[in-house]
C-alpha cells in the first residue's frame, strides 16, 4: 500500500472513526491492528473485535489494489502528533509500514491482510429504517447511562431497541434504575425487539453527528447494521429476553412535584461531597412546601439542603443512590424536571413536563 504526499487527515479521520473498538489487550495480536484496503480510488479502514466491526471509506487520489494491517493506536498516535497541515507518505511492504512527514520518519510492523478476521455479515435483512443522526444521538444519550456493566444477566449489558409501527423505543436498565426514551420513525413497521450490546451503543453514540443527515438502521438475523456518512458499523445482537419495562414504570404515584432541574442538580452535587463513598446514599424528604436532601458518611459528616417546592400533600421520606439521580439530571437539557413518589418502598419516576418521550425510574435504597 503506497501513498505519496496526501493530507494527514485523509488517513487519520477514518482511522479515528474505527479504532475506538480496538482493545488494548487482545487474545489475538492481529485484533490490535486495523485493516487498510485500497481498491481503485477508495481506501477502506476496518476494525473489529469479532463482535463488532466498523469500516470507514474515503476517496484517495491514487488508484490501487492492495491491503495491509497495522497497529491501530500506534499509527493513530503518530498521525495525531503531526501538525494538522502535514502531508504524509505511506509505503507498506515486506511486513513494514514506512510513514514519512517532512523530515519525520517512522517504521511500523504490519501483519498480512489475509490473516485479518472479518465479521461474517448476515444476508437476511428483516427490517430497515432511517432516522436523523442528531435525533438518534440525543435519544441514546438519554438512555445509555442506565446500561449495566458486566452484569451476570448478560441481556442487561446493552440497550433494548423496540421498533413498533411508527416509533423506536430505547430502554436500558441495570436492575436498579431504568431509562426509557422514544423517537418517531417514518413508516409502519412490524414490532421487533433487539438488544444492542453496550460497547456498540457507546461507540455509535460517539460517532453520530449533530446533523439532520440520515442514519440507516438495518435489522438483520442476529445482527444490526448502522450506516451513515462514510461509516458502516455492524454488530452482533445479544440473544436474551429483556425485562418487561412497562411493569417497572410507575403509573399511579400521587406525590408529584416539578422543580428547576439545574437547581436540583447543583443541590445534589453539593450534598454528594459528603455522601458515603461506597454506598452513595442520599435521603430525600418531601414535605409540604419543601424538598429536604441529606447525606452522611462514615466520618459522621453531614450535608443538609432544602429546596422550596409547590407541594401540600403528605410527607414521604425515601433513600436513593445519589449517583443515579445525578446521572439523569446531568444528561437532560430541560429547564424543569417532574418527580413522582409514592412511599419509601416504591420507585421514583422522573419525567420532563410536557413530554411523554422520556421516563426514568430509580429504585429506593435503605439508608
Amino acid at each position: 500500500m503506497q501513498f505519496k504526499n496526501i493530507p494527514r487527515d485523509l488517513v487519520l479521520k477514518p482511522l479515528q472513526a474505527v479504532s475506538g473498538i480496538v482493545e488494548r489487550r487482545q487474545t489475538l495480536p492481529i485484533l490490535a491492528n486495523v485493516l487498510f484496503e485500497h481498491k481503485g480510488n477508495t481506501l477502506n479502514t476496518i476494525a473489529t473485535d469479532l463482535e463488532l466491526q466498523i469500516s470507514a471509506k474515503v476517496e484517495v487520489p491514487e488508484a490501487g489494489d492492495q491491503s495491509t494491517t497495522v497497529a491501530a493506536r500506534k499509527l493513530q498516535d503518530l498521525l495525531r502528533a503531526l501538525p494538522e497541515s502535514s502531508e504524509v507518505s505511506i509505503d507498506a511492504k515486506d511486513s513494514k509500514m514506512a510513514v514519512k512527514a517532512g523530515k519525520s520518519r517512522f517504521s511500523l510492523q504490519t501483519l498480512p491482510a489475509a490473516d485479518y478476521p472479518r465479521l461474517t455479515m448476515s444476508q437476511e435483512q428483516l427490517q430497515s429504517f432511517k432516522l436523523p443522526q442528531k435525533l438518534l444521538k440525543a435519544t441514546l444519550r438519554l438512555v445509555e447511562f442506565a446500561m449495566a456493566q458486566q452484569d451476570i444477566r448478560f441481556y442487561l449489558n446493552g440497550m433494548l431497541f423496540v421498533l413498533d409501527k411508527d416509533q423506536l423505543v430505547c430502554v436500558a436498565t441495570d436492575g436498579h434504575r431504568l431509562s426509557y426514551a422514544t423517537m418517531p420513525v417514518e413508516g409502519n413497521f412490524n414490532r421487533q425487539e433487539i438488544i444492542v450490546p453496550r460497547k456498540t451503543v457507546i461507540e455509535l453514540s460517539k460517532l453520530l453527528g449533530e446533523t439532520d443527515d440520515p442514519i440507516t438502521i438495518d435489522i438483520l438475523a442476529n445482527q444490526v447494521r448502522f450506516s451513515f456518512g462514510n461509516i458502516e458499523l455492524t454488530s452482533k445482537v445479544i440473544d436474551g429476553k429483556f425485562p418487561d419495562y412497562n411493569r417497572v414504570i410507575p403509573t399511579a404515584h400521587s406525590k408529584i412535584i416539578t422543580l428547576d432541574r439545574l437547581l436540583l442538580l447543583h443541590t445534589l452535587q453539593r450534598a454528594a461531597i459528603l455522601s458515603n463513598e461506597r454506598f452513595r446514599g442520599v435521603r430525600i424528604g418531601l414535605h409540604p412546601g419543601a424538598l429536604k436532601i441529606a447525606c452522611t458518611n462514615n466520618e459522621q459528616e453531614e450535608a443538609e439542603e432544602e429546596i422550596e417546592v409547590a407541594y401540600e400533600g403528605a410527607a414521604v421520606d425515601i433513600g436513593f443512590n445519589i449517583n443515579y439521580l445525578l446521572d439523569a439530571l446531568a444528561t437532560l437539557s430541560s429547564n424543569e424536571i417532574t418527580i413522582a413518589l409514592q412511599d419509601s418502598s416504591a420507585s421514583a419516576l422522573f419525567t420532563v413536563p410536557g413530554r411523554t418521550d422520556f421516563k426514568y425510574v430509580v429504585m429506593p435504597m435503605r439508608i
